[in-house]
């Protein structure tokens, strides 16, 4: 059987090694579709599992990597066929399915939404699954009732990955964007995006009180943590945060104040296991409602062999927006 490059994680004596390697087709676990991977991308939870910092990885030997974009090379499964453009995220892979960060994927056709007309495989992953959980918050908001004239959105770790797509996803649809960030360095980055405010973001990780001055209708939260139980007492009558992170904490540090005295509502949002008829209103709304400019303007690319020095780096904050994995 032939081999490919892939980043593969072994268990070590301690903790976890992973190192760019060839890995054996005869390896790849059980699916009805193979994929040639073209892009990937660099998510928090890849710099869990390349660091080792966090057991997200649940078998081994695993190959890394929670998303990929690419092109079919052989399916059993009647929805796919040799030469269609895929998309596919979450599901387990890099976490208990063999990944994205290789040149081979085989997985479940079921996992498989198909690439937008007009997006590349490169953009799909400038997209990935960060750009994919800002539109499912982005969704969850529409369907709570949010609307641009009901005022002011806040979206908290605004220059990374989930929130630069969510900045610019909102804007585009007319929000008034309130950004949160630590980095002064980026508020020009953000404006850009289309950020109408900035604020610093330890006006939010502070321990607060239980309702606060009344300052968004709703937002986007990939931060968790007392960052998040601010959020809720600061929202207005009736709105709502949709929370899909936790950079800052998996604790929440709140009250019950926030839902019984002013309605507020907390949506969450799971990309993982998101069913496909989510999936695919999420993509089309994508490839319909996030600028391509402002989407280029966002992303980085590197190769796969620099993943070990990038999962470091997100885990720390330190990386802009979204960055992309050239695979071959």
């Amino acid at each position: 059987m032939a081999t490919f490059k892939a980043v593969r994680i072994d268990k070590a004596e301690k903790g976890t090694t992973a190192a760019l390697t060839q890995f054996d087709e005869a390896e790849l676990m059980d699916g009805d579709v193979t994929v040639a991977v073209e892009w990937s991308t660099v998510n928090y939870k890849d710099g869990l599992a390349i660091t080792g910092k966090s057991p997200v990885v649940r078998r081994f030997p695993m190959i890394a990597g929670v998303d990929f974009a690419g092109t079919v090379l052989e399916s059993s499964h009647a929805g796919w066929k040799a030469g269609d453009k895929v998309v596919s995220t979450g599901w387990g892979l890099g976490e208990t399915h063999l990944g994205a960060y290789a040149e081979k994927a085989r997985v479940k056709g079921d996992w498989l939404v198909r690439l937008p007309d007009g997006m590349t495989t490169r953009e799909a992953m400038a997209i990935g699954t960060a750009g994919f959980t800002a539109m499912l918050s982005v969704l969850a908001l529409e369907k709570h009732g949010l609307t641009p004239k009901d005022g002011p959105v806040v979206v908290t770790g605004a220059a990374g990955g989930v929130g630069s797509v969510a900045v610019a996803l909102l804007s585009k649809l007319g929000f008034q964007v309130i950004a949160s960030t630590g980095r002064a360095s980026e508020h020009d980055y953000l404006r850009g995006l289309g950020a109408s405010e900035i604020i610093d973001r330890n006006e939010l990780s502070a321990p607060g009180k239980p309702l606060g001055k009344e300052r968004w209708a709703g937002g986007i939260d990939s931060v968790g943590s007392t960052t998040l139980a601010n959020l809720l007492s600061m929202t207005r009558y009736g709105g709502a945060i949709a929370a899909c992170g936790l950079a800052g904490g998996m604790d929440l540090p709140s009250s019950v104040a926030p839902f019984i005295l002013r309605g507020v509502c907390l949506l969450g949002i799971d990309s993982v296991m998101c069913p496909i008829g989510p999936r695919k209103a999420a993509w089309e709304r994508l490839a319909k409602d996030l600028d391509h400019a402002k989407l280029a303007e966002m992303t980085k690319e590197i190769g796969l062999a620099d993943v070990f020095d990038a999962g470091p780096k997100i885990l720390a904050g330190q990386l802009r927006g979204r960055t992309v994995v050239r695979i071959s």
